[in-house]
């Protein structure tokens, strides 16, 4: 089973551009959790443009699907992290003014900063993802950290896809299945969307989980929430 994890961040967007709680970005993530979510992700950066760091702590207790935090580890990002404990930290290599992910970490050049963060999770009982591109080496890099996960990158994957469906995947099958020959769970996101997340997901069916956000809140403007995660969930069955 693949799990559906909605990334929030946009729903934060949009309330912040107001200055007010309007959308309530708790009340948006408790109905997405109800409407068949498997997972909910938020991507706190330290402006808070979207994700307060305050509403990291609300949505906590109060989820009872899986909880994904994901981020570049800065100590207060850490910090942040140990004291919230979610089911699973994903590692990004953002800058701080980064706009959005736009690669994985070359794990080969920080394999030693990469082992402390994890084993720090680890002990704290929080699962961790690595975000990584499509890369054998880069994947065993990664399992030599001792993660639980690696979250392949999809993007080139979706910038490729309707040109060349077979030909856009084929990298990201080597790398999952590296993946699991290293005894890794494996995670994916990025561009996915209800054009391209079927194929992808007949191609890697052992994927553990998808994290969602930018194009679903753009299809859940014309189909609605409980829609469009229903028509996402349907992509992974």
């Amino acid at each position: 089973m693949t799990n559906l994890s909605v990334n929030i961040n946009k729903i934060a967007t949009l309330r912040n551009a107001r200055g007010e709680n309007r959308p309530d970005v708790e009340a948006v993530a408790l109905d997405i959790e109800g409407y068949g979510a498997d997972g909910i992700t938020v991507h706190p950066r330290q402006d808070e443009r979207h994700i307060r760091r305050s509403d990291v702590y609300k949505l906590r207790p109060q989820l009872k699907c899986e909880f994904n935090i994901e981020g570049y580890p800065t100590e207060e990002f850490v910090d942040l992290v140990l004291k919230v404990r979610p089911t699973q930290v994903t590692l990004v290599p953002d800058a701080p003014d980064a706009l959005t992910s736009s690669a994985g970490w070359k794990v080969t050049d920080h394999a030693e900063f990469l082992t402390g963060l994890v084993e720090r999770f680890k002990e704290a009982g929080v699962r961790t993802s690595i975000f990584v591109d499509a890369d054998v080496e880069q994947v065993r890099a990664a399992a030599a950290t001792g993660t639980d996960r690696v979250e392949l990158y999809t993007k080139p994957y979706a910038d490729r896809y309707a040109a060349d469906p077979e030909g856009a995947v084929a990298p990201f099958v080597e790398a999952a299945m590296a993946a699991r020959k290293c005894g890794l769970g494996v995670n994916a996101g990025h561009d996915l969307n209800l054009d391209n997340l079927a194929f992808f997901h007949s191609r890697i069916p052992f994927v553990n989980e998808v994290s969602i956000g930018h194009a679903l809140i753009c299809d859940a403007l014309y189909l609605g929430l409980k829609e469009t995660v229903a028509r996402y969930k349907k992509c992974l069955n």
